[in-house]
C-alpha cells in the first residue's frame, strides 16, 4: 500500500501505525486481540464525500448486514442516513440507535410473520416484498392488525448487469418478483387489500467499481419502475436504486471517482424528479460506507516453515474475516494486510497468515509480502476491514465466539463489543440429566 493509502484508511503511515494518533499497540494492550477497529473518521469522510455531491433528491440508507453494531449505525444515522435492515435483532438496533421507523426499509427474501408484524407495529417507511407469496402473507398480517402496509416490490429484471462483484439479480434468483411475472398481473393491488403498493426497488449486485455501470444500472432501474408502476397500477411513492458500489481491496483495482460517478447519476436524478416530484429516491449502500474505516488487529502466536513455506500463526483467521479470504470469488486474493507494532526488517518474505481453526482453510492470506524477521507478538493487520467481518464469518467454530469491537471517535477509543467469554458461549446452552 502507498503511503497516501495508508493515511486515507485512517492510520499514520509506516512509522506509527495509529488510528487518530492512538498506536495500534495501545489498542492492542488495552482492548486485546483479536479485535476490530472502526475509525469514525473515516466512516464520516465517506459518507460526506458522496452525500456533499450527490442529488439532494437521492436518500442514502445504510445496509446494516455490512456492519450492524449499533454504534456505527448511531454514527452513520447522525451523519444523515436512513437505515435498511433485514432482521428482528437490525429493527432493535436501528430502533437503539435513535434511527426513526420511518425511515427505515425492512428487507429479505425469507421474512418471518413475526418481523412484518413487527414492522408493521413501528411503523416502518415501507417493507420491501420478494415474492407473491410473501405479499399475501404482509396482505393477512396487517388485515389482522387493522393496518395498511406500505410495500414496495422489489423487482428481478428481465436485464443482467456485467462487473458486479454477486449479481442480485437478472438471473433466477430468491430476491424479487420477476418482471415478467409483474408484467403479466393484473389485479396485484385490488387482491391485496390491506397493503399500499408504494414503489419499487431493484438491486442487481455487489461491489461496483465502475462508475459507468451504477449509472447505467440507475437508469434503466428508473424505467423498470416506471413501467411496472404503470401496468401494475399504483402511484410511485419510492423508487430504491440499489447500491452495490464498491471499494478497491486488491491489486488492480481503484476506488471509485465520486466526482465521476455523481456526474452520471446527478442528471438522472434531477430528470426523474422533475417527472415525478413527489418521489422519494433511495440508494442502499453498506460496504462502501464503513469498509474502508475498519482494521483487523490479530497477534502472531507462532511462526513456523512447512516444507519450504513461511506460516505466521495467529490468535484470529477466518472465524472473525471469513469475507478476507474471497469466498464467492473464483479468484481468491488477499486483501492489504501489514505489520502494525514494527517497521520491521528491509528484507521481506511470503508469509502465509493463518488462524487458530482446526483446518487448512484457516487462511486470511497467502503468499503475503511481510518482513522476513516476522516472530511472536507481532501484530498483523488487515485493512478495509469494517464491513462484512464477524457478521459474515463462522465465530463461534471452536468455540472461539465473536472478537472485540472497538470505535476510534475525536481521538478516544472505545469499546462498542466486548470479546465472547466463556459464559457467553455455554450460557445459553443445556445439560440435560443423562441417565
Amino acid at each position: 500500500m502507498t503511503e497516501e493509502h495508508e493515511r486515507r484508511e485512517g492510520h499514520e503511515g509506516r512509522e506509527g501505525h495509529a488510528v487518530q494518533g492512538i498506536p495500534v499497540e495501545t489498542l492492542a494492550r488495552e482492548f486485546g486481540t483479536p479485535v476490530y477497529v472502526y475509525d469514525a473518521a473515516v466512516i464520516s469522510e465517506q459518507f460526506h464525500a458522496l452525500r456533499d455531491r450527490l442529488h439532494p433528491a437521492v436518500e442514502i440508507f445504510y445496509s446494516l448486514k455490512a456492519n450492524p453494531n449499533v454504534s456505527v449505525c448511531a454514527l452513520l444515522h447522525r451523519l444523515g442516513a436512513r437505515a435498511e435492515i433485514s432482521s428482528l435483532v437490525e429493527l432493535a438496533t436501528v430502533m437503539t440507535a435513535g434511527v426513526p421507523a420511518d425511515q427505515t426499509l425492512f428487507l429479505g427474501p425469507g421474512k418471518s410473520e413475526a418481523e412484518i408484524e413487527a414492522c408493521l407495529k413501528v411503523g416502518i417507511l415501507a417493507l420491501i416484498c420478494e415474492s407473491i407469496e410473501e405479499l399475501a402473507l404482509i396482505d393477512r398480517t396487517a388485515g389482522r392488525l387493522g393496518v395498511t402496509a406500505r410495500v414496495v416490490l422489489r423487482v428481478n429484471p428481465s436485464f443482467s448487469v456485467k462487473g458486479s462483484g454477486l449479481t442480485m439479480g437478472g438471473k433466477p434468483r430468491q430476491f424479487g418478483i420477476d418482471e415478467e411475472l409483474l408484467l403479466s398481473s393484473t389485479s396485484l393491488a385490488a387482491a391485496h387489500p390491506s397493503v399500499r403498493l408504494t414503489g419499487v426497488q431493484a438491486y442487481l449486485g455487489t461491489r461496483f467499481l465502475s462508475e459507468e455501470t451504477i449509472v447505467a444500472n440507475t437508469a434503466r432501474i428508473l424505467e423498470l419502475a416506471e413501467r411496472i408502476a404503470a401496468h401494475v397500477g399504483f402511484a410511485l411513492e419510492l423508487v430504491d436504486v440499489g447500491g452495490g458500489l464498491g471499494v478497491a481491496y486488491f491489486a488492480g483495482e481503484r476506488d471509485l471517482d465520486v466526482e465521476l460517478l455523481t456526474d452520471g447519476v446527478n442528471p438522472l436524478a434531477e430528470d426523474f424528479s422533475a417527472r415525478h416530484p413527489g418521489t422519494r429516491l433511495v440508494m442502499e449502500l453498506g460496504r462502501y460506507l464503513v469498509a474502508r474505516s475498519g482494521l483487523y488487529v490479530t497477534s502472531v502466536r507462532y511462526v513456523k516453515e512447512s516444507m519450504g513455506e513461511r506460516f505466521a500463526v495467529a490468535d484470529g483467521g477466518t472465524n472473525h474475516h471469513l469475507t478476507a479470504v474471497g469466498i464467492g470469488s473464483p479468484v481468491k486474493r488477499n486483501f492489504p494486510m501489514r505489520l502494525l507494532n514494527r517497521k520491521g526488517a528491509a528484507e521481506s518474505a511470503r508469509w502465509n497468515v493463518t488462524g487458530p481453526l482446526c483446518t487448512p482453510n484457516d487462511t486470511i492470506g497467502r503468499g503475503v509480502e511481510l518482513p522476513a524477521d516476522l516472530r511472536a507478538g507481532d501484530l498483523l493487520g488487515v485493512d478495509r476491514s469494517g464491513a462484512y467481518g464477524p457478521t459474515a464469518s463462522p465465530v463461534f467454530f471452536l468455540s472461539h465466539g465473536y472478537p472485540a469491537e472497538v470505535m476510534v471517535h475525536r481521538g478516544k477509543a472505545q469499546l462498542i463489543r466486548r470479546r465472547d467469554a466463556v459464559d457467553d458461549l455455554l450460557g445459553p446452552q443445556t445439560l440435560i440429566p443423562l441417565r
